[in-house]
């Protein structure tokens, strides 16, 4: 995975760390090109032969973290032998294999995400979902400084990757994975928006801490 610079996201990310009160936030837009590096190659080739599945072997995700079940997705159902299991979403290994290495990436050297697995990712159901749950937790991070930061913040995010063209995916991995799990944390959200014509991947991960 490649970091594709942008000064637009750059001046976006110096707006979004900032102290607020008693905590900070710490946000971060990066964009990155899906192009296989030598370490990309070499992690894609060891997470393809895992399970002896090829790159497209489907792998079950979470639920969506920003609504507990999407009315507008049909998701595929996992069954049992009692009948029907639990709703679940799909992605293939190669898109997994995308969402590692951008957090590989973006948390390098301090973080290593090789092992993560599919369980840790979901997909959401759709970007309005996402946008309302991102635009709550900013509104309430930032106050007022996100009502003058938001439109140039999606507008610049959809010119970078034309957000009507993205897959939307999110990272939810447990607390000793979590490299956000330190003390202190409130909260935090980690979003992929993935857009397959491209070949990229815009990160916005953000937290805030006390």
């Amino acid at each position: 995975m490649k970091l594709l610079e942008n000064s637009f996201f750059e001046a976006l990310n110096s707006a979004l760390c900032v102290e607020m009160g008693d905590s900070r936030i710490y946000g971060r837009l990066e964009s990155y090109s899906c192009k296989m590096a030598g370490n990309d190659k070499r992690l894609f080739k060891m997470l393809s032969q895992e399970g002896g599945g090829g790159p497209n072997e489907l792998q079950a995700l979470s639920p969506p973290q920003t609504m507990s079940v999407s009315p507008s997705r049909a998701y595929s159902r996992s069954t049992s032998d009692e009948g029907e299991g639990p709703l679940c979403d799909t992605c293939s290994r190669k898109t997994i294999f995308y969402l590692i290495g951008t957090l590989n990436t973006s948390f390098a050297p301090d973080y290593d995400f090789s092992d993560a697995k599919s369980h840790e990712f979901s997909r959401e159901p759709s970007l309005q979902w996402v946008t309302n749950t991102i635009d709550t937790q900013l509104s309430m991070g930032l106050g007022d400084k996100y009502t003058v930061l938001r439109p140039q913040l999606w507008a610049t995010i959809d010119k970078e990757i034309t957000l009507a063209d993205c897959d939307i995916y999110s990272y939810n991995p447990d607390l000793t994975s979590d490299p956000y799990g330190e003390e202190g944390c409130v909260w935090s959200f980690n979003f992929f928006f993935y857009n397959k014509k491209l070949k990229r991947i815009v990160f916005f991960t953000c937290r805030a801490v006390r």
